[in-house]
């Protein structure tokens, strides 16, 4: 994986396909490179590391053609390296772009070697373009020879392949990688995200699962899993372009963190009245399923994974319903007891995370009532799939580490506790009070966003550590664990997330003057448990930085430091506890010189396992 890009058009492709990878480098990547067609003949260039270096390398070369395909890779079979990335050929007649792990490339491997092909990379992927090229031999089009290959496929992909033998097409597939269709006027495109092609156009067909399609100049012609040909439904996107700007921001990032007023006040428009959640919100069928449920299964990844463990505290809160909070990569891997009546609620930023999806297919089979995604892209393989859908509202989210959308899954899952809650009893004073909150939630954000100039002064402290230490109880525990998931993917600075309450159970044997101990400190009926665990850690000479409401009681003193946050409703201070948390790692990084927007090893949209 990462980023697929192609053209076919009657005009020259390769700037097109740079400014696609470009618009891609958001996911995450290590490499990048283009294949045209030119006169009859497959040119490549590749090159490691940013985008711009292809640039520079594609018009060194004067690359030119009218069909092409581009890639930006995030390794998995090989280290990064140019040999290593995408396009991949085999001789001068088949290059190929591919996201995604082929799970059988070692047996197939094998089989060519046989057959006499050399290797020059440690992808998979060379494995699928020699495949093609020996089914090329046998005399057959491209488009016969792909699909040929694609049945003997097991893992998950999203190809596209061009050949000198077929010059005006190219033919692309998709079976657990997101891939969409551009169209365009004489012209017609394939990209892994609608973003690459924006530029381009505005009309797109998402692929479904096991589709196949063949692009040309002239047309799409598409065949689903069952090799029958199919019409798939073409929309019209529109993107805000200052989305796609920094603005007078450094950072993607920074400007995600400072738009989350702004996404909340979206998501909740239209799905809270004056004092209810309105139910109409989760979409046609709603009221009947909820009525239905007796047990709820929340299943994620990363940043969501934590979103969904503060909503458990809330379901179990209020409306009394027994919650499982489930980590997808092992969901999908062990015998699952489903409760009967339960909700498989999937949630993803992307929309295209594949342990995730692959758990969502897997809770069908299994006995799972209905499903429900809460997702921030409207058109993904999640929402496609499930009965609901709740949609973030966030915009487009280019930093690689969550922020908005994070928070905006809190606020989102909230609103799902809250019309379960109603169900099991939930008082109408109290939702009302709830809902009161929420419209003043934006509001908060926004006074919480004020602490950025003390929180860049507070990061100073953190430049030259190498650990930290992030504490939490109840439902503040998942937010100790996302601060320290900000802190370590973009500042590289080791950090874990841990229940106050554990300290004396094992971590606070690292505890000492070189180890920071980051606690948050919402005025709850937990805040004097929290504070007689963190006595415990000034005891043993551990410096503490405390972000505590101003009712908490704490002292800035030596050995700890209060960063104030402003005041909040018990059940919404996991929202604005985190903002704190998200400047603290951003004002770390940059100190420390890390690429903000794309850290090291990791990518935006997770499709591989």
């Amino acid at each position: 994986m990462c980023g697929i890009v192609g053209a076919v058009a009657q005009r020259q492709v390769p700037n097109i396909l740079l400014e696609g990878l470009q618009r891609l480098e958001y996911r995450g990547y290590d490499s990048a490179g283009i294949s045209v067609i030119r006169n009859g003949s497959l040119e490549r260039a590749r090159s490691l590391g940013k985008v711009q270096a292809l640039v520079e390398k594609v018009h060194i070369n004067l690359l030119k053609g009218e069909v092409g395909i581009g890639h930006t890779r995030w390794a998995t079979h090989g280290e990064p390296s140019e040999q290593n990335a995408h396009p991949q050929m085999s001789g001068d007649r088949v290059s190929i772009v591919h996201n995604g792990i082929l799970e059988n490339y070692l047996e197939l491997k094998d089989e060519l070697l046989e057959k006499g092909y050399s290797f020059t990379s440690e992808t998979d992927t060379e494995v699928i373009a020699h495949l093609i090229d020996a089914c090329l031999d046998e005399g057959g089009s491209l488009l016969a020879a792909v699909k040929q290959v694609v049945s003997r496929l097991v893992g998950a992909y999203a190809l596209g392949v061009i050949s000198k033998d077929d010059p005006d097409r190219i033919i692309a597939c998709r079976a657990g990688s997101p891939l969409v269709v551009g169209i365009g006027i004489g012209e017609n495109f394939i990209a892994s995200d609608v973003l690459a092609l924006r530029p381009v156009t505005d009309r797109f067909i998402f692929l479904e699962e096991g589709d196949l399609v063949d692009v040309t100049c002239d047309g799409v012609t598409i065949w689903n899993m069952d090799d029958e040909s199919v019409v798939r439904s073409t929309m019209r996107i529109e993107h805000d372009h200052d989305e796609l700007d920094k603005g007078n921001y450094r950072h993607f990032m920074q400007k995600e963190i400072h738009q989350q007023a702004q996404a909340v006040h979206k998501t909740l428009q239209g799905r809270i009245g004056k004092s209810k959640v309105l139910e109409a919100a989760f979409g046609v069928g709603s009221s009947h399923i909820f009525d239905s449920v007796q047990a709820v299964t929340l299943v994620a990844c990363g940043s969501s994974y934590l979103a969904a463990s503060v909503a458990r505290y809330w379901l179990e809160d209020l409306a009394g319903i027994p919650c499982q909070v489930e980590v997808a990569s092992e969901f999908r891997y062990r015998k699952v007891a489903v409760l009967p009546g339960s909700l498989f609620v999937a949630i993803s930023q992307s929309g295209e995370t594949l342990d995730t999806l692959a758990a969502l297919r897997l809770a069908k089979e299994i006995g799972f009532v209905h499903t429900l995604a809460v997702c921030n892209a409207p058109t993904s393989s999640m929402v496609r799939e499930t009965d609901l859908t709740l949609l973030l509202e966030a915009g487009v989210e280019l930093g690689v580490a969550s922020t908005k959308a994070f928070v905006v899954q809190l606020v989102d899952l909230l609103l799902l506790c809250i019309l379960l809650a109603r169900r099991r009893g939930l008082d109408a004073d109290r939702e009302a009070e709830l809902v009161k909150n929420l419209h003043r939630l934006p509001d908060i954000i926004e006074e919480t966003l004020a602490l950025d100039c003390t929180i860049r002064k507070l990061a100073e402290h953190f430049v030259d550590k190498s650990h930290a230490l992030f504490l939490g109880r109840g439902q503040q525990y998942p937010i100790a664990m996302e601060g320290a998931l900000k802190l370590k993917e973009i500042s590289y600075i080791h950090a874990e997330g841990y229940p106050s309450g554990e300290l004396k159970h094992g971590p606070l044997a690292l505890v000492d003057e070189d180890m920071p101990v980051i606690a948050v400190a919402p005025n709850n009926d937990l805040l004097e448990k929290l504070q007689a665990n963190l006595e415990v850690v000034r005891a043993r000479g551990g410096e503490l930085f405390v972000f505590a409401d101003a009712q908490a009681s704490f002292k800035h003193e030596s050995g700890i430091t209060v960063i104030t946050v402003p005041g909040v409703h018990d059940i919404l201070a996991p929202v604005i506890y985190t903002i704190p948390l998200q400047l603290l790692a951003y004002h770390v990084a940059v100190l420390k010189g890390t690429d903000v927007d794309q850290p090291r090893n990791l990518a935006k949209s997770v499709t591989v396992e």
